[in-house]
């Protein structure tokens, strides 16, 4: 019984200090942790902008391959299509061979036209 006395008398004695220093423990770690996470959010915009940018660059690089096929298609048949050099070249004069029936589109108009707001 005496163990019981003497462990009910620890535990009087202890009151709110315990408790309080735990607290301030937590408190001072957790403010100690504030500027270190901080710290870190500029890095996490910089990744974030640096991924934004990466992500341009390879839309760039996809349109400009595009591009290039094009042109290297052309090129091709430039050098290689009697045929298509005779028609860019009627195209550029306005030119129509005799038995030839040419359509136009103009793009202005083929585009979808967007309502103005109000």
């Amino acid at each position: 019984m005496s163990d019981l006395f003497g462990q009910r008398e620890s535990h009087a004695h202890e009151g709110i200090w315990p408790s309080l220093n735990k607290f301030l423990l937590v408190l001072i770690l957790v403010t100690l942790s504030i500027p270190i996470i901080y710290s870190f959010v500029p890095e996490v915009d910089k990744r974030k902008k640096a991924a934004a940018r990466i992500e341009q660059l390879n839309a760039q690089i996809d349109e400009q391959r595009l591009k290039l096929a094009h042109l290297q298609r052309t090129e091709f048949l430039l050098r290689n299509n009697p045929e298509y050099v005779a028609t860019v070249a009627r195209d550029g004069l306005e030119l129509m061979a005799p038995d030839e029936t040419i359509y136009r589109l103009d793009p202005s108009k083929l585009a979808p036209k967007s309502s103005s707001p109000r």
